[in-house]
This record gives structure tokens, C-alpha cells and sequence, in this order.
């Protein structure tokens, strides 16, 4: 059995194939947030210090990391800006981090600093940075996200963006990293633009979870780039991915209606034993007024998860949706 395991300093996680589906929260990353960037850039942690404590305590598995705050010399400001950042996060929540970045050096200087065992986000298929980050994981005995593109670009072919992470994962295995310290994004395209992209990823899925026996992950939101009412989609596409497989996915905690989504398929897929969970969630649960579904309370907020007790945008990078 596929299991994927990240830790933080006093908690650790399992992600695969028999676990509650693992939610990493998107919120602390700049890109696209003008506000947030600027504040960074400035030194002033105020919106990273609430979204990491709001995340957690909607039910967030797991961070994600992002410090990627201008284009401009990224390698020297990158490094500095992600420790800081990382060092306020860990301080706060016991959740395990993922460190994301495409700056390699921003990366390194992360994995110096975290504390357990975070997850590196991310490497492609293109040979710089196979070179690159490989090692890097290697080294410190982490395990890393893998982007299902190359120096191609994104396929529009599903079996092509297969054969990037079958690439991957073989290559991976020269550097003594195992295929379920993989975690491949299969790379979500937008509905609203390619018919099929719900068809195609479940299939990918699937065909990933068989084929090279890999845990999965997603930039959930790319699903509904476009479209009205977004997270409606993407409360509808979590149990229909969740079901053909996915194991994670990068996506905002914060929105009641997505994190329903996801307990109910823990429910509906056997992951969350006796409904425990659900039960500890919901069980003072009222409808509000009109008939929208409010947050449940931050004490009882939680996907289960492991073990008990204890810049420019890219596809696939976990972006964050307003």
C-alpha cells in the first residue's frame, strides 16, 4: 500500500490510498495577492500569521509555503523570505509543511530549516530541474510533488502528460527516491476551456494510481479557472476525484461548502472509520438562515488525517482562489 509520510516537528501525517484524503491549504502563498505580497516584501507577517491559524483550524492537513513575492532576482530574495516565513508558520500550528518554490535555492534554504519532514513543491519533467531538485530530496530525505510537464510545456494529451510522470518517477529511482515518496500532479485543466478536463484527470488518476502506484495531488481550483460560481464546481469536483483515486490536493480549507465535500467522501470512501469525524464536526451542526451551510466550529473542524494523537502562476502549484 502507497503512503506518503510528511511530519512536522511533534505531528505526522499519511497520505495514501487508505487514508482520510490529505487537504493542504493554499492560502499563505502571494502569488496573485497583491496585498499579501506587498506585506511580505515589507517584513509584516499579520496575513500569514491569520491564514495559517484559520487553515488549520477549518481542517487543513497540512501548509503550503509560498514566498514567491516578485520576479525580480527571485534567488536572492526568495531564500530569505521563505525561512522567515516558514520559521513563523512552524511556530504557530503543528501541521507539516509543503515548501513551494521554483527557485531551487529558496527550496534548500527551506529544507535547511523545517522542522520533520515537509514535502518539496515541486519538480517537472524538464531536465534542469530533475537535476536540481532530485538531489535536493535526496539529500534530505523528503518527499516532492511531481508536475506532469516537461520543456514542452503542458499537453493537452493525457497520455503524454502521463509519460512525463512515469519520466519522473524513473527518474527519481536513479537518486534512490521511491515511488511512493511521489506525489504526481496529473495537472487539472480548466473545465471551461477543455470539455473533457474532468474525464481526463479521472482517468489519469487512476490509471497513476495503477500503473506506478503513486499518491496524487492537484491545484484543486484550476478545475473552475473562469467559470461563475467557482466553488461550486469545486465542491462538486472533490468527491468525483476523491472517488477515482486522488489522495490530496492543494486547495483553500476555508470554504465550508469544499471542506463538506471532502468529509463526506472520507464518509463514502471508507476513510473515516465509524464516521468519526463527520460525527465530531457535525453533530451541532444548524442550517443558517436561507439555507447556506455555515463553518463548523474551529474546535471541531477536521478531516481526520494520519495518525491520531500525535511566481508567475503555474498549473499545478496550488495558486489560491480569493
Amino acid at each position: 500500500m502507497t503512503r506518503t509520510i510528511v511530519a512536522s516537528a511533534t505531528k505526522e501525517i499519511i497520505i495514501g490510498f487508505d487514508q482520510p484524503f490529505c487537504v493542504i491549504g493554499e492560502r499563505i502563498n502571494p502569488t496573485g495577492r497583491k496585498k499579501l505580497a506587498a506585506e511580505m516584501q515589507a517584513g509584516n507577517f499579520e496575513t500569514v500569521i491569520k491564514d495559517a491559524l484559520e487553515q488549520v483550524a477549518a481542517g487543513a492537513t497540512m501548509l503550503d509555503i509560498n514566498a514567491g513575492v516578485t520576479s525580480v532576482n527571485p534567488n536572492e530574495t526568495e531564500p530569505g523570505l521563505l525561512i522567515q516565513t516558514l520559521e513563523i508558520v512552524q511556530g504557530l500550528v503543528d501541521v507539516p509543511l509543503a515548501i513551494d518554490s521554483s527557485v531551487t535555492a529558496a527550496i534548500e534554504a527551506g529544507l535547511k530549516v523545517a522542522k520533520g519532514r515537509p514535502l518539496v513543491n515541486s519538480v517537472t519533467g524538464e531536465e534542469e530541474k530533475l537535476e536540481a531538485i532530485l538531489p535536493l530530496c535526496a539529500k534530505y530525505n523528503v518527499p516532492v510533488v511531481a508536475i506532469s510537464n516537461d520543456e514542452t510545456g503542458i499537453s493537452q494529451d493525457p497520455d503524454v502528460r502521463f509519460a512525463v510522470a512515469k519520466k519522473i518517477v524513473e527518474r527519481a529511482a536513479d537518486y534512490g527516491i521511491k515511488p511512493y515518496d511521489i506525489v504526481v500532479d496529473p495537472l487539472v485543466m480548466p473545465i471551461g476551456a477543455v470539455g473533457s478536463a474532468g474525464l481526463q484527470v479521472f482517468a489519469l488518476v487512476r490509471r497513476l494510481r495503477e500503473e506506478l502506484k503513486v499518491n496524487t495531488t492537484c491545484g484543486l481550483s484550476n478545475i473552475s479557472f473562469g467559470l461563475p460560481h467557482r466553488h461550486g464546481i469545486n465542491a462538486g469536483f472533490i468527491p468525483m476525484v476523491i472517488g477515482a483515486g486522488m489522495t490530496s490536493a492543494i486547495m483553500n480549507p476555508c470554504r465550508p461548502a469544499e471542506m463538506e465535500a471532502v468529509r463526506a467522501a472520507n464518509v463514502l470512501n471508507g476513510t473515516d472509520e465509524n464516521c468519526y469525524n463527520w460525527i465530531k464536526t457535525y453533530r451541532d451542526y444548524k442550517p443558517a438562515e436561507g439555507g447556506a451551510a455555515p463553518a463548523p466550529s474551529p474546535a471541531s473542524a477536521s478531516t481526520g488525517g494520519g495518525r491520531r494523537g500525535g511566481r508567475a502562476a503555474r498549473v499545478g502549484a496550488g495558486a489560491p482562489t480569493e
